[in-house]
């Protein structure tokens, strides 16, 4: 693994890029999987789309996104799209029990 600064050409920088959305694909399949389990726990489909937890999951990505010396601009308008999309799978999932 090279740090972005000791990379020395587009296609070492590519490589890890590559390898860091293969780790970032895993882990949005392991969140996935919680997901569908949290539609066990709601009583109808009215109760999938969570505005209020939704604002909690976004200040919390903002602040370890800054923490990380992340952009938390850029952060967030990924998880809210992250969010609406396992939203949108959730609500399948449940209404299909």
């Amino acid at each position: 693994m090279k740090t972005p600064e000791h990379c020395e050409s587009l296609a070492q920088v590519r490589e890890q890029i590559d390898r860091i959305d293969a780790q970032i694909v895993q882990l949005l399949a392991e969140r996935g999987g919680y997901v569908l389990a949290a539609a066990r726990f709601k009583a109808n489909p009215a109760e999938v789309r969570a505005p209020q937890r939704v604002e909690q999951v976004i200040a919390r990505v903002r602040a370890l996104a800054a923490a990380h010396g992340a952009m938390p601009d850029v952060v967030e308008r990924i998880y809210r799209a992250l969010i609406e999309a396992f939203t949108d799978a959730e609500q399948r999932h449940w209404s299909q029990r």
